[in-house]
């Protein structure tokens, strides 16, 4: 029989994440998750001093995401995202499918060096500026930039903050690492590719503009260029170091922002104006609604059937990995990965199953809008920019690239052993 105390905090647990994912009245996604935060501890389902825990326990996150959106805005406000564009569709030699491939590819690689975020945050304002200068449907290249966050998520430890979650921060070695999903990040993102180019092959047909402006890149701008570099670079060592990796992206972002500021004469202030800031309360939000649960027993249930079916491996992993994949569209990776971390931390599966939870919590929200924070950020961005994208368009798309590439990345690993 569940109590009372446990069904409101259900309740209020999924209403509040349905909220995130439909943003009623249209407000913004992290009101929701505070919201139902602050109700849990109104409500004395959960108290002050473990709602606080939880939300320390998103710290790494929070501070690189606030990196890594320093980085972002920096790089926009001094004009290396219309460079970045001009040189782009200047490659592209006025074609729209070469144009494609190209945003695809440096989407890779900013996903594997910078995180899925950065995709989102750093590298959509770019390809948004590329297609106005090409002259060209938007839309097949803003999929890319969302798809490819989340299809290239797994190629390195630091592709994806939601990897630091599902691990707990302990993160396997390099080496390791590489060795269970080099092979399925590389189906994955060659699937992804090829159904996405499959999809928009109409809107990629003929030609695009070509030899456009490209005005010189400002001293500022390049400075920006290197900062986001950099901490590429710092991030890679970092990451074969063991290390967690927030508190060097947040500084890495925070002295870009300041050197760039100052180079351009410019008040650091009025660019840390322009960020997103209300990303860090829904992550707090939602670690403390995934706290709620595990105070009710829900996630030692899951740890318990991890345990059962953790006898046979391969079957465990096949099926963890595919539920969570579409779980994580229910309730947004980020809670789903919390869940599973936790339950992965009472159940110490085989690293099989654990490995393909990785998998299904990192590319399964490529079926919705809203299944990732990377994809709400995105959102966010080309919403920015006066372009929307509804839940139904990206369904129909992601619909037909999710499950090929889930089938393609889990299968590969479980072949790998």
């Amino acid at each position: 029989m569940v109590s009372l105390a446990t069904g409101a905090s259900w309740a209020i647990a999924g209403l509040s994440t349905a909220a995130v994912i439909a943003r009623p009245m249209r407000w913004p996604e992290w009101i929701w998750a505070v919201a139902g935060a602050v109700l849990l501890v109104l409500l004395g389902l959960m108290p002050l001093a473990q709602a606080g825990g939880a939300i320390a326990k998103g710290l790494d996150v929070y501070l690189f995401l606030t990196g890594m959106m320093l980085l972002s805005e920096t790089a926009r406000e001094h004009g290396a995202f219309d460079w970045i564009a001009a040189t782009a569709v200047n490659a592209s030699k006025g074609s729209r499918a070469r144009l494609f491939l190209l945003v695809y590819a440096t989407g890779v690689v900013v996903t594997t060096f910078m995180s899925n975020d950065a995709t989102a945050v750093v590298l959509t304002p770019a390809v948004f500026a590329a297609a106005k200068k090409a002259k060209a449907d938007p839309l097949p290249l803003l999929f890319a930039c969302a798809l490819i966050a989340n299809a290239a998520s797994f190629v390195l430890p630091i592709s994806n903050p939601a990897n630091l979650v599902l691990y707990g921060g302990h993160m396997p070695p390099l080496g390791q690492w590489l060795r269970s999903f080099a092979v399925p990040s590389i189906a994955s993102i060659v699937v992804t590719f090829l159904v996405l180019r499959w999809i928009e092959r109409r809107r990629l047909a003929g030609e695009c503009a070509c030899d456009v402006t490209r005005e010189a890149l400002t001293s500022p701008g390049k400075l920006a260029i290197l900062g986001i570099v950099a901490t590429a670079a710092l991030l890679l060592v970092v990451s074969a170091l063991d290390r967690e990796l927030g508190l060097p992206t947040a500084i890495a972002g925070i002295a870009t922002a300041l050197v760039v500021s100052a180079a351009a004469k410019a008040s650091p202030l009025t660019l840390a104006r322009q960020v997103s800031w209300g990303v860090l309360p829904l992550v707090a939000g939602l670690f403390v609604l995934v706290e709620a649960l595990d105070r009710t027993g829900v996630i030692a249930h899951v740890a318990a059937w991890l345990r059962a079916v953790s006898s046979e491996p391969v079957q465990a992993a096949a099926a963890s990995g595919t539920i969570l994949a579409f779980v994580s569209n229910l309730m947004n990776n980020l809670p789903a990965g919390l869940v599973a971390a936790t339950a992965v931390a009472q159940a110490q599966p085989p690293r099989i199953v654990t490995d393909a939870l990785l998998i299904g919590v990192d590319l399964g929200p490529n079926l919705s809008v809203t299944g990732s924070l990377a994809t709400i950020l995105w959102l966010q961005v080309i919403r920015r920019e006066g372009e929307d994208v509804g839940f139904l368009a990206f369904l129909k798309v992601g619909a037909v690239a999710m499950p090929l590439a889930l089938v393609a990345a889990l299968g590969t690993r479980l072949m790998l052993g």
